[in-house]
């Protein structure tokens, strides 16, 4: 069994925090950063955790990723948004282009967003659960493709030409359990399978295959030249293809080689179609009634999206996060690299305050 480290949620923000505000970022991007990164632990995917942060230090060494660049509105209409990450961190130019969105909705109905010249963004579940806490629904996608443009192959194909290409969707329902829906349209995220490799498990079957086109549960296959499936066959394929669509809209698609790509919000206030609290009324009793059905051989209940993030969190703020060994040294080394400590004594009072007193 992989050793772990049992974290509490403040002190992975301020790891994280302190790191990056080390590395360059702007202090109040490195709290923003961070915090969508413990989010994603205690929602219960640790494949958009802290794992991610020795990535973002090598984009941030080779000048991929600029830790301290704002983000630039190119063109605006009354709910249209075209942004240039400008190459920054693209969790905290999600998160704020996507409240732009949610106050731009609440004026004109509803605002659509473009953003170029943007890295990772992290879990996109992290921002349709922002639409749906201000009453509105959402919905994001992060698309890429073309001949060779990532490892995931096409329905009926043997070479990748698609990214992950995650979708997700989010809907208020004035409680503390929105309904999210939050995947990427391959089988498996690329992050899950470093979580796997992490924790030296095996993967589920029908998720990769090797470079020699067969299938395997190995996550050493996959970052030896293997590849992703698409979920659902043709209908995750088709999805993966929508996402580079509505991606394109940036602009960010080149005829030449025949790729398209990029990153797409929308936000859609309730109240322009019904009052946003009886609405809500209505997703939570459907919702349950959902719930309610009598669950199949084999599963203890019916659970909606949501459900998972919603437990998994409030599990996690109270018992803490538990950090496989391999990773907390990937950290540890980060940190030696940058001369700062990762100890518990470097947690803030503003640290604890924010994640209130289960954590």
């Amino acid at each position: 069994m992989e050793k772990t480290h049992l974290l509490q949620a403040p002190h992975l923000h301020a790891i994280a925090r302190n790191i990056f505000v080390a590395a360059g970022t702007t202090r109040h991007i490195a709290e923003d950063v961070a915090e969508i990164l413990v989010n994603a632990h205690l929602a219960g995917h640790d494949s958009h955790g802290l794992l991610r942060v020795p990535a973002y230090l090598r984009g941030i060494d080779a000048g991929h990723l600029k830790p301290a660049a704002e983000p630039e509105v190119l063109a605006e209409t009354p709910n249209t948004l075209r942004i240039d990450a400008q190459h920054g961190f693209g969790h905290y130019v999600s998160r704020w282009s996507i409240h732009r969105a949610i106050e731009k909705a609440k004026s004109a109905v509803s605002c659509s967003v473009s953003i170029t010249n943007i890295g990772h963004i992290g879990r996109l579940g992290e921002y349709a659960e922002a639409t749906a806490s201000a009453g509105c629904i959402g919905l994001i996608s992060v698309g890429g493709g073309g001949k060779g443009a990532g490892p995931t192959v096409p329905y009926g194909g043997s070479q990748g030409t698609f990214s992950t290409n995650p979708i997700a969707i989010g809907v208020p329902t004035g409680d503390d359990s929105p309904f999210i829906v939050d995947y990427a349209t391959s089988m498996i995220a690329e992050g899950k399978i470093q979580v796997a490799r992490s924790k030296g498990i095996d993967l589920p079957e029908g998720c990769i295959l090797d470079k020699n086109g067969m299938p395997s549960v190995k996550p050493a296959d996959f970052y030896d030249g293997g590849a992703l499936l698409a979920f659902g066959k043709h209908k995750g394929y088709a999805l993966a293809m929508f996402t580079c669509l509505l991606g394109g809209l940036a602009g960010t698609f080149d005829v030449e080689s025949g790729r398209m790509n990029g990153t797409f919000m929308q936000a859609i206030d309730v109240n322009a179609f019904t009052p946003v609290e009886e609405y809500q009324k209505g997703v939570r009793a459907f919702l349950d009634g959902i719930k309610s059905t009598p669950p199949a051989q084999g599963f203890d209940e019916v659970l909606v999206p949501g459900d998972f993030e919603s437990r998994s969190r409030e599990a996690r703020l109270k018992d803490g996060i538990e950090i496989p060994d391999t990773i907390y040294n990937q950290l540890q080394e980060c940190a030696n690299k940058l001369s700062i400590s990762i100890g518990e004594d470097t947690v803030e009072d503003d640290d604890r305050a924010h994640y209130g007193p289960l954590s």
